[in-house]
């Protein structure tokens, strides 16, 4: 589970294959993305806290931290993806997986 930059919601990652935020000073659920087929073992914010990625197995996805639309799925792993982290920018995403690889990709 992560807190968003700006302090105000919280995403959890699951075994249900779902990924949940939820309003941090309330505890209200805000939102449930359900697009993972496996376990969603990570999931961490953008800077400017719009956005959110999980990882799954060979995969991650960038989604709207409002909405839950999808707006990028990357599948260059071979294998489950354990580690993800965003570019200070926003721009790039590093992610690093059981495959033995790191990988930096473009956001779109």
């Amino acid at each position: 589970m992560t807190w968003s930059p700006d302090g105000s919601r919280i995403a959890s990652a699951s075994d249900d294959k779902t990924v949940r935020v939820w309003d941090a000073a309330h505890g209200n659920l805000l939102l449930v993305y359900s697009a993972h087929t496996q376990v969603v073992n990570g999931v961490v914010w953008s800077p400017d806290s719009r956005q959110l990625v999980s990882t799954s197995y060979k995969a991650a996805h960038v989604w709207d931290a409002v909405s839950g639309n999808t707006l990028f799925s990357y599948g260059g792993h071979s294998d489950w993806v354990r580690s993800i982290s965003w570019s200070p920018d926003g721009r790039r995403i590093a992610s690093a997986g059981d495959d033995k690889t790191v990988q930096v990709w473009a956001i779109g």
